[in-house]
């Protein structure tokens, strides 16, 4: 959240429309993809340039145009001058901390959404901006990153020519995408279902500052995520309701399916927040009562030796008139009555249920 904040001060002064790429820092080289599916069949090309791109815009048929990789806006510019894309949507996609949104118009449809994965390796969830724009007969999307996407079964039912994808128009690609992002939300959130049943069980049976700093790194997490899907179920219900000439009513109900999916992944994460507020709050109680049975304890052993002080002071002023310091047996005296005391209290805060005994009833 804070480092978004930070890229965008870049910005600051800038005058609207300006196209200038916010967001980490990247060196890989931006992968521009086409796959166009018209009455010749399937094609595609993997390195298409911006001019091959050019061929398609009023082209028949669907034609998928995504781009990897925003940090060379330029690329994005060159295809917003193809397709007419306003300043301000260019200025958007280039722009990686967007919160998801949907603009339209009559002539293009632009959503704004998070791709969400789940890092096995650092144990994490990273999010990637991803920006769809329906123009034409075009879909354009661009990704912020370049290293793979959610989008291979997609990609790959497009490219075997048949089915719906390659009957429909692009507002079907669009759905088609989308609901590939709601589903890896799914497989994002059954990772953290497992963290959080780890965390869970660890609580339980070691809680330490470690078990707290991953209670805490849940939590963030789990914000995250709802800070994007909540608005992503904003889009789709504006989508699901129809009245873009750019959408059909074929592809409305699929888009109403996609809805009720993301609905699901909202109380999925509400869940999570619930469970992990309730397990820092078990935490939190358990160190409260470790730290009250370490107070009883030290409490115990001060109440012990309460008595048996007053007794070794008693016996240690220096008196000549006191008749036990005389006896031949006082010491020992004085040492069974101090073990009697001590044995007397002892068994009073057992019978208590001060010690882990049963409590009086």
């Amino acid at each position: 959240m804070f480092e978004s904040l930070h890229r965008r001060t870049r910005k600051v002064g800038m005058a609207p429309g300006s196209v200038t790429y916010v967001g980490r820092d990247d060196t890989s080289a931006v992968h521009v993809e086409l796959i166009h599916v018209g009455a010749q069949g399937v094609q595609q090309k993997d390195r298409a340039t911006v001019d091959d791109c050019a061929a398609y815009v009023e082209a028949a048929g669907l034609t998928w145009i995504n781009v990897d990789g925003l940090h060379e806006p330029q690329v994005v510019q060159q295809l917003g001058t193809l397709f007419n894309l306003h300043p301000l949507v260019q200025e958007d996609i280039v722009h990686t901390g967007q919160r998801p949104k949907l603009e339209e118009s009559d002539e293009s449809i632009f959503v704004v959404l998070k791709m969400l994965r789940y890092d096995e390796k650092a144990r994490v969830v990273t999010s990637e901006q991803v920006s769809f724009v329906i123009s034409g007969n075009c879909l354009l999307t661009f990704q912020e990153k370049a290293q793979g996407d959610v989008f291979a079964e997609v990609r790959k039912r497009l490219l075997a020519g048949t089915g719906r994808l390659a009957k429909n128009g692009p507002d079907y690609l669009l759905y088609a995408l989308i609901d590939a992002v709601v589903d890896n939300y799914f497989l994002v959130l059954e990772r953290m279902g497992d963290d959080i049943e780890e965390v869970e069980e660890a609580l339980l049976t070691r809680p330490n500052t470690v078990v707290l700093e991953r209670i805490h790194g849940l939590r963030r997490e789990a914000l995250f995520l709802r800070k994007f899907v909540w608005p992503l179920r904003e889009v789709l219900a504006r989508l699901e309701k129809g009245g873009s000439p750019l959408v059909a009513e074929s592809t409305i109900v699929y888009l109403r399916d996609l809805y009720d999916h993301t609905i699901q992944v909202m109380d999925t994460v509400e869940t999570f927040r619930d469970m992990l507020s309730g397990m820092l709050e078990l935490y939190l109680s358990n160190v409260s009562l470790k730290l009250n049975e370490t107070m009883k304890v030290l409490t115990m052993i001060a109440t012990i030796f309460i008595p048996l002080n007053f007794l070794g002071a008693l016996y240690g002023m220096n008196f000549e008139n006191m008749p036990e310091l005389h006896t031949r047996y006082g010491y020992f005296v004085l040492l069974g009555v101090m073990g009697c005391i001590v044995f007397g209290m002892v068994l009073f805060f057992r019978r208590k249920g001060w010690l882990g005994g049963q409590q009086e009833a």
